[in-house]
C-alpha cells in the first residue's frame, strides 16, 4: 500500500506538534496547531481559545489564530461570552459539524455568534478539545465557508492534532505533573500582551500587516533559537535587531 502525500503531511504535523525542544514557547505551539489544522482540513481557518488555568469561572485568557479574520471570530466569542469554541473549552466536549443556518436554534443560545460569523462568510463550525483529565485547557475551533465540510474522519484528525499539541504541553507527564502544564500556560498568558505590542510596533516600523509582522517576529526568534517573548520585549521597548528595527 502506497503512502499518499496527505498522509505524509499528517504524520509530519503530528510529529511537529508532539515533539518540541526543551523550553519551547506554548503560544508558538498553539499557533502551529491552527496552521496545521488549516493546511490539512477543509476549513477556511482555525483558532484556539485557552482558558485561564487559575480562574475558577473558566474565563478565556488567550486566543490565537493564523490570520486576522479567524482571530476576530474567536475574539468575538470571548467578548460576547458565547460561541462554539468557548462552549467546547468549558465543557471539554467536541462540537460536531454545526451549520450556521439562518433559522437555528444554536447550542447554548449563541445566535449572536452565528450572525457575526455568517456576515464574515462562515457557514459551519466544529471544535476539538485541548484536554487533560481534571484540567481545563481550551479548544480548537474549525471554521468553514462552504462545502466540502469536515467529515467525521476530518474531525478525528483535528482531535488528533489537538491531542498531539497537549502531549507537548504536558511534557509527556501530564497526569503526574499537571502543575507544569499550568505553569507553562500561565507564563504564556503573561507574555501575550508584550507580543501583541511588538506586533503592532513592527507593523508600523516595517509597513506590513499585523499578520506579516508576527510572521517575521516568529521567524527571527526561531532562526536564532531565541524566546519570542524576549524578542518581543526588546521590540516593545524600542529596540530589537537591525532586521526588525531598520534605520530611518
Amino acid at each position: 500500500m502506497s503512502t499518499t502525500d496527505r498522509e505524509m503531511r499528517i504524520a509530519a504535523a503530528v510529529l511537529d506538534l508532539a515533539h518540541r525542544p526543551a523550553g519551547f514557547e506554548p503560544l508558538d505551539l498553539l499557533h502551529d496547531l491552527t496552521t496545521h489544522a488549516r493546511a490539512l482540513l477543509p476549513v477556511l481557518c482555525a483558532g484556539v481559545i485557552v482558558l485561564d488555568p487559575l480562574d475558577g469561572n473558566k474565563q478565556a485568557a488567550h486566543v490565537t489564530a493564523p490570520d486576522d479574520l479567524c482571530r476576530r471570530i474567536v475574539e468575538f466569542q470571548v467578548d460576547a461570552g458565547e460561541g462554539p469554541c468557548l462552549d467546547s473549552a468549558r465543557s471539554q466536549r467536541q462540537l460536531p459539524l454545526t451549520l450556521l443556518t439562518q433559522s437555528g436554534p444554536f447550542p447554548s443560545g449563541w445566535s449572536r455568534f452565528a450572525c457575526y460569523a455568517r456576515e464574515r462568510g462562515i457557514t459551519a463550525v466544529a471544535t476539538a478539545t485541548l484536554r487533560l483529565p481534571g484540567l481545563l485547557l481550551g479548544a480548537l475551533s474549525l471554521f468553514m465557508a462552504g462545502p466540502p465540510y469536515c467529515t467525521a474522519s476530518d474531525l478525528r484528525l483535528a482531535q488528533t492534532l489537538a491531542d498531539a499539541a497537549v502531549a507537548a504541553l504536558s511534557g509527556r507527564q501530564a497526569l503526574a505533573h499537571q502543575q507544569e502544564t499550568i505553569d507553562q500556560l500561565q507564563h504564556a498568558l503573561d507574555s501575550r500582551v508584550v507580543i501583541e505590542q511588538a506586533k503592532g510596533i513592527l507593523s508600523v516600523r516595517l509597513g506590513v500587516s499585523v499578520d506579516e509582522a508576527f510572521a517575521r517576529l516568529r521567524g527571527h526568534a526561531r532562526s536564532r533559537r531565541q524566546k519570542i517573548a524576549l524578542l518581543a520585549s526588546q521590540i516593545a521597548q524600542g529596540g530589537g535587531p537591525p532586521e526588525l528595527n531598520p534605520t530611518p
